[in-house]
């Protein structure tokens, strides 16, 4: 017997005795019978009596199940306004199936919608069984009335204080004037919530008063908070004073634009970043993003046997252009120039100083990337059904110092287990390498995994291969240095992680749209198809014997003060070297 998890009737206050739920049960067990054959069930009678203590109540229910009916004939009737062949193929109920309300009804809601499609959104569709009670079967016979063509006299929008009405009216793909198709009005309700900018999305179609083929389109929308604040102060014996801050608004000013700024300070790190997204460049969804940056770190001043040590500053900026391909695509196009400065340090790793030797301190390229994307999501925030993926190659082209490409892919299908839970399978993948002079793929640009995105239970950029146990003497440019320190993690040009989490309402919590809880499991590693020194550990194949994995509990709460992440994991295979952290917290200011 299937078992499924219930919450205790002490918390859910579901085991009290109420007239008005034995009625609504009583239901469902007709509903229940009649969706299995038995078109004659009635409950004769209900008796209810209470224990002598006056404590329990015994409920008794008396039914009548009667004789099991299957359908010898389904048959349309009306005016179709479509071909017979496609509403043919709506036809849930078929000849020789054991008779089922639910599949009448929602045979006659699939004929009205596809009716609606056309615009006839008044149209009434129902199913009528006749009963032969001498050989038990039914004929079911669906009437059509399509009424008249409905045509759009105004769309409204509701509850945007923040956000533009132009925001919301490049979603729509019902036009006003136009007759009313249902397939369009709940696409433009999808786009809607895909925006993330909005808690929760309604729609009402009602009827213009004083004609009888018009109708509004009436959308209600609940604002949430679409962008994010973070700022920190910290203090580590390492690191000294650490100020941090960034503002990401994915609805800037209420435009829809996306605008984000960043910087982090420490005394070993400095980070500075600005980027703008106009979703709408053009009229039909041509985007434009472009961004700057200037990052300048010193390892060196980062006293953590865990970091290699050397220095590097980068800058750049760079541009991309979006365009839609169909309503769930799009392909991107950009380009980013990029410098890269980078001097080692008194203990550096051996593959740093060899990368260094063979290639230089100094670099200009220039990044092209070529993308598509795909999303079915149904909202933009914690999406609960639907599947997205991304597809990005980017490659150094000619005029740049070095000569290297990178191939990702990530991917996350949801999978309804019920009304309210829901399985997210999910998958990161990247390969990197370099081609024509340039000897495999930068060292600063492998791929790195461990913590929030990849394999939570592990500290981040602690998997995958390490450097050269330094325990003796390596010369580079006529300088030579001598080291004990254990082995630092390196990265890799091969990346691998993917995983899968059970979502699960909150319990005691009524409105879960902001929450999201789950139970999940995640694996993965980095890995180096190339070893650049014979000494380098865990290089030249993929080893899934390497592959570390866990399993935990994640919480993510978009509150009115910040989104909020918690995940507690416990590494169930640990490779070797791995960094555990068992414990993950994230929050930040929104508004």
């Amino acid at each position: 017997m299937n078992q499924k998890f219930r919450i205790p009737s002490f918390f859910k206050n579901d085991d009290k005795y109420a007239r008005e739920k034995l009625s609504g049960d009583l239901e469902r067990l007709r509903s229940y019978y009649l969706d299995r054959g038995y078109i004659n069930m009635d409950i004769s009678s209900t008796q209810v009596s209470m224990t002598p203590d006056k404590k329990h109540v015994y409920i008794t229910v008396n039914i009548q199940e009667g004789q099991k009916y299957t359908v010898r004939d389904v048959k349309l009737s009306g005016e179709l306004k479509v071909p017979q062949d496609q509403l043919q193929s709506l036809l849930l109920v078929q000849k020789g199936q054991v008779f089922s309300r639910k599949l009448m009804t929602t045979t006659s809601e699939l004929i009205t919608r596809r009716l609606g499609n056309e615009g006839y959104t008044f149209a009434n569709v129902n199913g009528t069984p006749q009963v032969h009670d001498a050989d038990h079967t039914v004929d079911i016979l669906f009437s059509v009335d399509p009424g008249k063509r409905a045509y759009v006299n105004r769309i409204n929008f509701r509850g945007n204080t923040k956000t533009d009405d132009q925001v919301l009216r490049r979603e729509m793909r019902q036009m006003e004037g136009g007759w009313a198709s249902t397939y369009l009005i709940d696409q433009s309700k999808v786009r809607l919530e895909r925006l993330g900018f909005f808690k929760e999305v309604n729609v009402e179609t009602p009827a213009v008063a004083g004609v009888d083929d018009q109708l509004d389109v009436n959308y209600a929308v609940e604002e949430q908070a679409s962008g994010s604040i973070t700022a920190s102060v910290g203090f580590a014996q390492s690191s000294g004073l650490i100020l941090g801050g960034s503002i990401t608004q994915n609805n800037f000013l209420g435009t829809g634009n996306y605008a984000s700024l960043g910087l982090t300070r420490s005394s070993y790190q400095s980070k500075y970043n600005i980027g703008f997204t106009d979703p709408y460049f053009t009229a039909d969804g041509v985007s434009l993003g472009y961004n700057a940056f200037y990052n300048k770190t010193d390892y060196n001043k980062y006293y953590d046997d865990g970091v290699s040590y050397y220095a590097i500053n980068s800058f750049g900026l760079g541009a991309t252009l979006g365009y839609p391909i169909n309503e769930t695509s799009r392909l991107s196009f950009g380009l980013t120039a990029q410098h890269d400065s980078i001097e080692p340090g008194t203990y550096s790793a051996d593959e740093i100083y060899d990368f260094i030797e063979r290639e230089g301190k100094q670099f200009t390229n220039f990044k092209a990337n070529l993308g598509w994307s795909e999303s079915t999501l149904n909202k933009g925030v914690l999406a609960t059904r639907g599947h997205s993926q991304n597809l990005n190659l980017t490659v150094t082209v000619p005029g740049s110092d070095l000569s290297f490409y990178k191939v990702d892919y990530t991917g996350q299908t949801f999978l309804p287990v019920s009304n309210t839970t829901a399985l997210r399978l999910h998958t990161k993948l990247g390969y990197g390498n370099g081609y024509g002079a340039t000897d495999g793929l930068p060292f600063y640009e492998s791929y790195t995994a461990g913590g929030e995105g990849t394999v939570r239970g592990f500290k981040s950029g602690t998997l995958g291969p390490r450097s050269t146990p330094a325990t003796g003497t390596y010369a580079s440019a006529g300088q030579a240095y001598y080291s004990d320190r254990d082995t630092d993690a390196l990265g890799g040009n091969i990346l691998i992680t993917g995983g899968a989490e059970y979502l699960f309402p909150v319990p005691f919590i009524k409105d879960n749209k902001s929450v999201r809880t789950s139970l999940f499991w995640d694996m993965g590693s980095v890995y180096s198809d190339k070893c650049y020194l014979s000494t380098t550990q865990g290089c030249g194949s993929v080893d899934l014997s390497q592959m570390a994995s866990s399993v935990g509990v994640g919480v993510t709460w978009y509150s009115p003060l910040g989104p909020l992440s918690v995940n507690l994991a416990y590494p169930i295979r640990t490779p070797e070297n791995a960094d555990k952290q068992i414990f993950q917290f994230s929050m930040g200011q929104t508004f």
